[in-house]
């Protein structure tokens, strides 16, 4: 592997005006980090890496690249871009295990910061080398949020996870695991207790229901669910996925490697507005993943999945639109049925704190530095984005860091 990120760090024509930077939502120095690379500076490499991005050890191995960095490489015109993911993995991953980090001059101030997926982890971990008391409280057994919990295995090894787990401890973050905040300790009690400020990443784990009939059927689960543990499943052979997005494509694949034998992502739409990124595609297809596009689920029945092709039409100004064909409507065997259809926030901290507004589907209301309608109390992530990318969570966080540094300093 060190050969092949050498090679892949030569090809890097060190422009002066980096595309790739400027195609990555938290604007990784990649220029400066392949130079530092080449010199053989690999540590300060990753210095540089951690304090842009701390979470850049996972991001180089789940983000879309092809969307972003490597998107915007000005070689991928011509030929291919540089693997900047594998050059970015390889450096942060060693980074990780010889680091000094430590943190800051100590300050009194004591920041909470509920739930540690990825908006939360950026946030603990800034604010605790920046010398703040962080307390995490998450409802899980172990930190990492969607990463440990809705990432398969073979995309995100836990062991990843377990070193950001080890950096907590270095930099004496305390966490309280299987702490919901809300239905026992609420806002209000953080604030009693001294808590200068708040932060909720708690993202985004209440699966949006389809509302048809037979969606109460034992053989009938919820994908967001299905990805905490797929072991405790048992799906039998044939397996139909509604839905097509990136978490649709981690069941499916996650399945196959499971025991089933044949899986089919149902998709109203057409292939070409599947919201799944092309790389995710490209791979549960190679895998043997089947897929049935513009077919509409009607309903699910104990022996599969009731549905009915689309027709798709245009109006004037282009938009699409799809209409079931009655006509059409067939039996989709299946001995299981996923719904992967995006998920919404829980409601438990909402429930019980009078003062902080969400929108229509419970995202929770920021303006762009992450300030929520209560005062101290601040929020980032899938909670107020909706479902996004763990780089566009660690963007959103690092200005939401900023804000509650401020409105500390201020007080």
């Amino acid at each position: 592997m060190g050969t092949h990120v050498i090679e892949e760090a030569n090809q890097c024509l060190v422009c002066k005006k980096p595309r790739c930077t400027a195609g990555c939502p938290v604007s990784t120095p990649i220029r400066d980090m392949i130079e530092l690379f080449r010199k053989g500076e690999m540590m300060e490499a990753g210095r540089l890496l951690f304090e842009n991005n701390p979470l850049s050890v996972v991001c180089s191995l789940i983000c879309p690249h092809e969307k972003f960095c490597e998107g915007h490489c000005v070689l991928s015109a011509k030929k291919k871009p540089v693997a900047i993911s594998t050059i970015e993995q390889y450096i942060s991953s060693y980074y990780l295990t010889r680091h000094d980090m430590a943190p800051r001059e100590a300050k009194e101030e004591r920041v909470a910061v509920i739930g540690s997926g990825p908006a939360g982890l950026t946030v603990a971990i800034i604010m605790a080398l920046k010398g703040y008391k962080v307390t995490i409280f998450e409802s899980a057994e172990r930190t990492g949020g969607i990463l440990r919990y809705g990432i398969p295995e073979y995309r995100l090894p836990k062991k990843v996870l377990d070193s950001l787990d080890d950096l907590l401890e270095r930099l004496a973050v305390k966490v309280r695991p299987n702490t919901l905040i809300g239905p026992v300790i609420t806002i209000d009690d953080l604030k009693r207790d001294g808590y200068k400020s708040i932060f909720i990443g708690t993202g985004v784990w209440k699966p949006r229901p389809l509302r048809i009939q037979g969606e109460s059927l034992g053989h009938v689960h919820y994908a967001i669910n299905y990805l905490k543990n797929p072991d405790v499943y048992r799906l039998g052979r044939r397996v139909a996925i509604i839905g097509a997005g990136n978490v649709a494509m981690d069941v499916a694949r996650t399945a196959l490697r499971k025991g089933a034998q044949e899986v089919t992502v149902v998709y109203r739409r057409s292939e070409a507005e599947m919201p799944a990124t092309p790389f995710e595609y490209d791979y549960a297809k190679v895998e043997g993943v089947e897929f049935a596009f513009q077919t509409n689920p009607v309903a699910i029945t104990d022996e599969g999945l009731v549905v009915e092709s689309t027709v798709r039409s245009e109006d004037a100004e282009g938009k699409a639109t799809y209409t079931p064909d009655p006509a059409t409507r067939t039996l989709f065997p299946a001995d299981a049925v996923m719904i992967a259809a995006s998920q919404t926030p829980q409601a438990n901290i909402v429930a019980t704190a009078t003062g902080i507004e969400v929108a229509r589907g419970g995202l929770v209301i920021t303006d762009d530095c992450g300030r929520t309608t209560m005062e101290g109390v601040f929020a980032s992530g899938d909670v107020v984005t909706g479902a996004k990318t763990v780089v566009e969570a660690v963007a959103f966080s690092k200005r939401a860091v900023a804000a509650m540094e401020t409105y500390m300093d201020s007080k």
